[in-house]
């Protein structure tokens, strides 16, 4: 068995368990609300294995979350024990300024393209950097799908939220319930009630999009 060593990989381990034990949740809880074997369940909470998008929007869809929620509370927490980790050495350049929240030299909310993780689904090559911090009223997301990836979703994990799909490259095959849109650069589409959905790329060339969604009722 190989080590998982991709922080993100290590945070979203943390965010998993962290959800699941807020809830109150047994291994077998979640697995029969997830649909996702108490095995793999295990090894994702332990940072053995790396959940593919379609099981990560399952795990998202039990904790009634989506799956841009869980991975900006899984970045967030590894943003903040990142910060305890420089807040223990000796203050300096490098140090966080008293009351302002931000570091010597730079502005408040500066965010360089180097310093977002991105997350990747070991399944399809599908690839994710949360755009915004945690504390932002809204979520937004990058992703980049490659030619022939087809990821879908549970309505559970559109639950909550008001969506939009931004498509900023290439084609994207988009699946809403029964119904299929396709959708060229500079199309977007507003997501109305939580139904199933997948993200299509049918083409011969990647597919880049932006999702940016707004929470509702916090479950």
């Amino acid at each position: 068995m190989s080590n998982i060593v991709d922080p993100l990989v290590r945070q979203i381990a943390t965010r998993v368990r962290t959800e699941r034990e807020r809830r109150r949740w047994t291994l077998a809880r979640l697995a029969d609300a997830s649909g996702v074997s108490q095995a793999m369940i295990s090894r994702i909470e332990r940072g053995e294995s790396s959940p593919t998008a379609v099981v990560l929007g399952k795990l998202s869809a039990a904790f009634q979350l989506s799956v841009a929620s869980l991975l900006a509370l899984a970045e967030a927490e590894g943003a903040e024990a990142e910060a305890e980790g420089e807040g223990e050495g000796e203050a300096g350049a490098g140090a966080v300024q008293e009351g302002t929240g931000e570091r010597a030299g730079q502005a408040t909310g500066v965010r360089r393209a180097a310093e977002v993780p991105e997350w990747r689904d070991p399944g399809t090559g599908y690839r994710r950097r949360q755009i915004t911090g945690p504390h932002f009223p809204a979520e937004v997301a990058e992703i980049r799908l490659p030619a022939g990836a087809h990821v879908p979703y549970p309505a559970a994990a559109f639950a909550f939220v008001r969506q939009i799909v931004w498509v900023l490259d290439g084609h994207l095959t988009f699946h809403d319930g029964d119904t299929v849109h396709e959708l060229d650069a500079g199309d977007t589409i507003e997501l109305g009630e939580p139904s199933e959905r997948a993200f299509a790329n049918t083409t011969d060339t990647e597919c880049r999009y932006a999702v940016v969604l707004t929470r509702g009722t916090r479950p």
